[in-house]
């Protein structure tokens, strides 16, 4: 059997002597120099990621009621409520931060809302509904992403009025020549496109597992509040205050606050995951 002392002293000989304490001490009183211990490196300071931005906007306000239902239920109130109570639920996320668009009862024009999330920096901008119906039979969540028609139509026109690009809302292309200006605004438009309607995807697949649907319950149409080419946005018909049970459900709080739950459950992983896109 080797012992300790057989294995360190073979070791110090194959490894030159210097490689373990006691051939650093031997090298000292030999006068060999030893080079110097350089100190390690710290390691490079990641910066913590910002927290992901939600904007939600809740239709309708002050002058403007929305759709009235058969009992007399405010639209403008019952997209406040639920957007209020997702904002609550959501508030124990730490990387992320939800806004309102409007914190009570007043009328705020729809450019002023897709401004309002530009100026937050908005990863996702969702806008709660619970219009009227063509007819009395519909009723379920939908939601919708911008068509695609009109989108193009919006961002054509952003990029031949190139002295007016800052329209968009925190694009600035005013030095930019009107070509490359184009492409720009075209490539965020199908970026924004391409989020909005994954968002959109995720959102109902979700909430569908809970709540009542519309029929054919992904849709895109014409909506202003939509057309911003850098932000993804999704507007969400809680339901129709034109159907009676669909009233039934938003008038009750406590039915709000259940559908604000799921919905602020399907919504913050999409916000996360659109800030690390």
């Amino acid at each position: 059997m080797y012992s300790r002392r057989i294995v360190l002293t073979s070791l110090l000989g194959l490894l030159g002597g210097t490689a373990l304490p006691g051939g650093a001490y031997a090298a000292r009183r030999k006068g060999i120099p030893l080079p110097e211990a350089k100190p390690p490196r710290p390691a490079p300071k990641v910066p913590p990621r910002p927290p992901a931005v939600l904007v939600l906007d809740p239709g309708h306000g002050g002058r403007d009621p929305g759709a009235i239902g058969g009992r007399g239920t405010l639209e403008k109130d019952v997209t406040l409520s639920i957007c209020q109570t997702i904002r609550q639920v959501l508030s124990k996320h730490k990387d992320l931060r939800v806004f309102l668009t409007r914190e009570r009862d007043t009328y705020i024009p729809l450019a002023s809302r897709v401004a309002f999330a530009h100026d937050k920096g908005a990863d996702l901008f969702i806008s709660i509904h619970a219009d009227a119906a063509p007819n009395r039979r519909a009723r379920g969540l939908s939601a919708y992403s911008r068509a695609e028609k009109a989108s193009d139509d919006f961002a054509r026109a952003l990029a031949d009025r190139e002295n007016q690009v800052d329209a968009i809302y925190g694009f600035d292309a005013s030095a930019t020549d009107r070509q490359t200006a184009a492409i720009l605004i075209d490539l965020a438009r199908r970026h924004s496109h391409n989020a909005s309607l994954n968002a959109k995807r995720r959102i109902i697949t979700g909430v569908g597992r809970s709540v009542p649907l519309l029929d054919n319950p992904m849709r895109s149409a014409n909506f202003a509040v939509l057309r911003s080419p850098a932000i993804p946005s999704v507007l969400i018909e809680t339901g129709f205050l034109t159907n009676p049970q669909d009233e039934k459900v938003l008038r009750s709080p406590r039915a709000r606050a259940e559908l604000a739950r799921f919905l602020a459950g399907e919504i913050a992983p999409v916000t996360l995951d659109l800030r690390d896109a």
